[in-house]
């Protein structure tokens, strides 16, 4: 039996919980307050669990957070943050503050019963694991930012948000278009070193013979044209964060300087003798398979091992169909500015047009077909004739999709697709789920739900 100490003001909220808790027979506390629940726990022996809510009458749940993690350490308390309303950005904040788990309420008693069998499971003498209303809740920045409420984008955010709290360097892989840079800015500006700078370069943009000297700097007469010493990206980087972008092309003789430099935190301007330490976190992407590349002997393994700290893995659009619609919404928003009549909206046949394409290019490519569709369209309602662009890609959506599931409402045209990928997915399997989830890129739990809500069992696959 454990105890769960439950801090949230919604009382039907807390007391269902608290329920939960007590039929899964543990003991529940329960606080309506940051504050309250803070003095309990300076009075009262530590529980074994803690569920916080972000919106608390008397502080912000992260600010309590914090306070919790200088009463209790840590590691010592798994806290799992509770939301009507998840963000990018308060997930990631959580996860950087130490958090074990972000939930979006109403929580089914099914997912507390198992995230509360994983943490106390993992309560003895064990660390925590590494660990919708669309973006309505995003604040509005001009900083980048990572949108997605899919579950393969929250997973992306829950990791991004934990790998901020650490120094390491971080590898960041997927296809063209999905956000990686992006990803970058992201990590930066939710890490400790955000008031440094943070530096790009693009590998692949760079002739060979000029990217030692762009990396590292050069002296003057280093080579012809150097009429005058340069700093290079790595001095430019110190005390913030440089990203290494298409990190797959660079040659395997500027590899190896690199990871001289990784293991030395120190640079040598070319053509001279100085030695420049350099704190820097080292974020680098590629869309390349960096694997397949040491096999082949054009990438080093050792650097690999150096960049492959921390993998974060972006996934392309067509495995993230729940955020085309809400990203689609987002740019039109941010393309009518302040202005709400010159906002522009999705017809149904275009909605379903944009869930079923491919999208090759991934989120780059939805954002140039919405700003272009925009511009260009006579009417306030973006119709299917509006992104008729598309098709002349040769990849039309009718090469994937039947016609006949282009003609549905879009709910049932998604429950029809999503039917036949986890019955696919399980046939494939050969009714394994946890190979068939491993297969659509989620988790048991949420093929679990996914099956229940169809009226699906591994008999129909």
């Amino acid at each position: 039996m454990a105890t769960i100490l439950i801090i949230d003001d919604d009382d039907a909220f807390r007391d269902g919980l608290a329920e939960t808790v007590r039929d899964l027979g543990h003991t529940p506390l329960e606080a309506r307050s940051g504050e309250a629940a803070l003095e309990s726990l300076r009075e009262h022996p530590m529980p074994d669990c803690i569920f916080l809510d972000f919106r608390l009458p008397d502080a912000d749940g992260l600010s309590v957070l914090e306070s919790l993690r200088g009463l209790t350490g840590p590691q010592r308390v798994p806290v799992v943050m509770l939301t009507a309303y998840a963000t990018s950005d308060n997930t990631i904040r959580a996860m950087r503050l130490g958090a074990w788990e972000h939930l979006t309420k109403p929580v089914g008693r099914d997912e507390i019963a198992r995230l509360l069998e994983r943490i106390l499971a993992a309560r003895v003498d064990a660390p925590a694991p590494e660990a919708a209303q669309a973006f309505a809740e995003e604040p509005s920045s001009r900083e980048p930012q990572l949108l997605g409420i899919s579950e393969a984008m929250r997973d992306v955010q829950k990791r991004l948000g934990r790998a901020a709290g650490t120094n390491s360097t971080v590898l960041i892989t997927g296809e063209t278009g999905t956000g990686k840079e992006v990803a970058a800015r992201v990590l930066h500006r939710a890490s400790a070193r955000a008031d440094g700078p943070f530096v790009a370069v693009n590998c692949a943009a760079i002739p060979q013979d000029l990217l030692e000297s762009e990396l590292f700097g050069h002296g003057k007469g280093a080579f012809t044209g150097a009429h005058a010493e340069r700093r290079g990206r790595f001095e430019e980087a110190h005390g913030g964060t440089l990203f290494l972008d298409e990190v797959g092309d660079m040659p395997l003789a500027m590899q190896a300087k690199l990871l001289r430099v990784l293991q030395e935190r120190a640079i040598t301007p070319l053509g001279t003798s100085r030695t420049i330490a350099v704190d820097v976190r080292l974020v680098a992407a590629t869309h390349r398979d960096l694997p397949g590349m040491v096999a082949a002997g054009t990438f080093r393994q050792d650097l690999l091992y150096r960049l492959n700290v921390i993998p974060l893995y972006m996934p392309p659009l067509r495995e993230r169909i729940a955020d085309i619609l809400p990203l689609a919404e987002h740019f039109l928003v941010a393309l009518a500015g302040p202005s709400d009549e010159a906002r522009k909206h999705l017809s149904a046949d275009a909605q379903r047009l944009l869930v079923s394409f491919t999208w090759p290019g991934n989120v780059r490519e939805l954002a140039n077909a919405i700003e272009r569709a925009h511009a260009l369209a006579s009417s306030s309602l973006l119709t299917r004739e509006d992104f008729a662009f598309l098709f002349d890609s040769g990849t039309h959506p009718a090469d994937a999709i039947p016609a006949s599931l282009l003609e549905l409402p879009l709910n049932e045209a998604l429950a029809q697709l999503e039917r036949a990928s986890i019955t696919r997915a399980l046939a494939l399997a050969d009714g394994n789920r946890a190979e068939a989830a491993r297969r659509l890129g989620i988790s048991r739990q949420s093929l679990y739900t996914r099956l229940a809500s169809l009226g699906l069992s591994d008999s129909d696959a």
